[in-house]
C-alpha cells in the first residue's frame, strides 16, 4: 500500500475551507491513481479504485472533464435499488444493467448504476458558478455497468465506481460530506 502521508494535510485543508461542514467524513479523488480514500474520524478507513473522465481534468461545461477542488455531496439517490440499477435524470428506470467485468468492455452508454452522490462545487470560478458548475454538470460519484474499466480514466466527468463499492460507501456519506478531488497529492491553488 502506498504511503498515506500525504493526506492528513488535503483532509486538514478541507476542513478549514468548509468549516461549516461539522464531523462528516472527507472523501479524496486522486486522479493521478485512479483511487477514492475515505477519511473518517482520524483516519482512511477504505481505499477504493474508480474510473475519472477519460478526457482528464477541467472545469468547463461540454469538455466532460472531471473537476479538481474541494465538493460537497449535495444529493444523494438510489437507496434500497437493487444492485445495477439504472438511472436516468436521477430517475430510476427500474432496469438492470447487466455488468461488464472483462477488462477495457465496454457499454453501449454511459449507464450510472445502484447509487449516485451528485456533488456541488464549493469554490467560486473554480467548480461553482457560470460555466463551470459541478452542480449544474451533473458530476457524480456512481456505479457504473463498466467494472472492467474501473482503475482507468474512462468516465465523461464524473467518478465511477464498482457497483458493490459504491453501495457499501453509500450509506456512511451523508449530504454535506466533503469530498476533495486532486490530480496529486497536494492541495492545488486554483483561484
Amino acid at each position: 500500500m502506498p504511503s498515506l502521508r500525504w493526506i492528513e494535510p488535503v483532509v486538514r485543508d478541507a476542513r478549514e475551507r468548509a468549516p461549516d461542514a461539522g464531523n462528516v467524513p472527507v472523501v479524496v479523488v486522486r486522479v493521478d491513481q485512479q483511487r477514492l480514500y475515505v477519511w473518517d474520524g482520524d483516519r482512511v478507513t477504505d481505499i477504493f479504485d474508480v474510473s475519472t473522465s477519460a478526457r482528464g481534468v477541467g472545469f468547463e461545461e461540454g469538455t466532460y472533464t472531471t473537476p479538481l477542488g474541494l465538493h460537497r455531496i449535495a444529493e444523494r439517490f438510489g437507496e434500497g435499488a437493487p444492485r445495477g440499477t439504472i438511472f436516468r435524470a436521477r430517475g430510476n428506470t427500474g432496469q438492470i444493467a447487466d455488468i461488464l467485468t472483462e477488462p477495457g468492455a465496454r457499454s453501449p452508454r454511459d449507464n450510472i448504476t445502484s447509487r449516485i452522490l451528485w456533488l456541488e462545487g464549493l469554490e467560486p470560478g473554480i467548480n461553482r458558478g457560470g460555466n463551470v458548475d459541478s452542480l449544474r454538470r451533473y458530476i457524480y460519484i456512481h456505479g457504473t455497468d463498466e467494472e472492467g474499466r474501473i482503475g482507468e480514466p474512462a468516465s465523461e466527468g464524473c467518478v465511477r465506481m464498482r457497483n458493490d463499492d459504491v453501495i457499501e460507501l453509500f450509506p456512511r456519506l451523508p449530504t454535506g460530506t466533503l469530498v476533495m478531488i486532486l490530480d496529486g497529492p497536494e492541495v492545488p491553488r486554483l483561484g
